[in-house]
């Protein structure tokens, strides 16, 4: 299923299943329901850094640290524009690929035709759902993600690359 018009996404931890369940709607009442293993979430994340950093601007440059910090400023850029504050509408939602959460076995990702990062979430066998994601989207889904695994305690660290460290003005310096 093909979401074309994703309207919220929200990540839950289910202590009794040791799952994420992840709840996307869109803007034609419809709502899918994915869950999301430990091993799932392990795998998924360095593709969704991979994702990131595949932008043309960042992706050519030179320099690692270049690379990190324009990371970083589309990372705040993204955020600073995402609303994390609106609560999640399930009301009145039909549900095309069933009642149940469907279990993410397999992850592909890419770029369509417009230019979006396409990241498709598949059962083992059967239908999944395919999300089309500009990079506030990813950035958010990416805190979202982060927020949640934190709160699961699944000794995961899902970090994203960080710029240089900071110069220490205080440090010994040599200058060759």
């Amino acid at each position: 299923m093909l979401f074309r018009s994703l309207e919220q996404i929200r990540i839950d931890f289910s202590p009794e299943q040791d799952r994420l369940l992840m709840r996307i709607a869109s803007s034609d009442r419809s709502e899918v329901l994915l869950w999301f293993t430990r091993r799932c979430v392990r795998l998924l994340w360095p593709l969704l850094v991979k994702m990131t950093q595949s932008a043309p601007h960042i992706a050519q440059q030179p320099l690692p640290e270049a690379r990190d910090a324009l990371l970083g400023m589309q990372r705040e850029q993204a955020l600073s524009q995402a609303n994390f504050g609106r609560p999640y509408d399930a009301e009145n939602r039909e549900r095309p690929l069933g009642a149940e959460p469907i279990l993410v076995a397999r992850v592909n990702t890419g770029r369509n035709e417009q230019g979006k990062h396409v990241l498709a979430l598949l059962p083992h066998q059967g239908q999944g759902v395919t999300l089309g994601l500009d990079d506030t989207l990813l950035h958010a889904l990416c805190k979202l993600l982060q927020d949640v695994v934190a709160k699961a305690e699944w000794d995961l660290q899902l970090t994203m690359p960080t710029g240089p460290a900071p110069v220490n003005a205080d440090a010994p310096r040599m200058l060759n």
